[in-house]
């Protein structure tokens, strides 16, 4: 099922992107806990996606592809590497990522995978992760590299408002073992992997979150970037597609 967030004349609600993809049937509240339709349908062309959930949080993981970690001039991490993206990072499909030029010279683009959690929960055991994962989307975790290497540490680098694009739904029907994964700039492809290549995988990385931080329903994990990454600019067109989800796309505006 593509769980979908939306907005139209009367505001914005969750919907379930029906088999064409070209309709979008409203559901009452929340998704969580199970899919009550209200009868409303809506043309997708008449609607305006939205980011498909505002988390309270959002972690994400490092170095958690060998071929990244090697470009990067970095050792693979015995252990997953965390760090949080503010809440306020989050847009969603066709939004903008706004540039801060009087900051940063070199943003660039992390197409990954993301996990959006379905339960409250803490200190999961990795045999039980399937039971907290509500479905997956796609994700940017733009980065401001050369603030990120200036600051020895992530929070100002991933923490722009704007950086955390995901979209353009949630697929919650889906195996995430080996999915393929690319970013493309301006149609040209700049990262091409697969989930399979992951070094930590998605019950080590439920089990080892949960085991630091309370994550709540809504709450999104980013499992990291294959090799490829590299810089935007402003005007370009960036765009994260993984296989059995989508794409997300959006554009790059200056912030200034």
């Amino acid at each position: 099922m593509r769980i979908a967030r939306f907005a139209t004349g009367d505001g914005i609600a969750f919907g379930v992107v029906e088999e064409d993809g070209q309709v979008i049937s409203k559901v009452a509240g929340h998704p969580f806990g199970g899919v009550e339709f209200t009868g409303e349908r809506y043309p997708v062309s008449e609607i305006r996606l939205v980011a498909p959930m505002l988390p309270t949080k959002v972690v994400a993981i490092g170095r958690n592809y060998a071929d990244h970690a090697a470009e990067m001039g970095n050792d693979v991490p015995d252990e997953p590497i965390m760090f949080i993206k503010p809440s306020t990072t989050v847009i969603g499909p066709g939004e903008a990522i706004a540039y801060p030029e009087k900051l940063s010279s070199r943003v660039d683009y992390e197409g990954e995978l993301a996990i959006v959690i379905g339960r409250l929960c803490r200190e999961v055991p990795r045999e039980r992760a399937a039971d907290v994962i509500f479905g997956y989307t796609c994700a940017n975790d733009v980065t401001a590299r050369d603030l990120q290497k200036k600051d020895v540490q992530f929070t100002r680098a991933k923490g722009f408002d704007t950086f955390c694009p995901l979209g353009p739904w949630i697929e919650t029907s889906l195996d995430p073992g080996d999915l393929a994964l690319t970013t493309s700039v301006n149609g040209d492809l700049r990262q091409s992997g697969r989930t399979s290549q992951l070094v930590h995988d998605i019950p080590t990385l439920i089990a080892h979150v949960t085991n630091v931080m309370t994550m709540l329903p809504g709450d999104v994990i980013l499992t990291g970037t294959p090799a490829g990454v590299g810089p935007l600019q402003v005007g370009d067109e960036v765009s994260v597609g993984i296989e059995g989800i989508g794409t997300l796309t959006n554009r790059v505006v200056s912030r200034d």
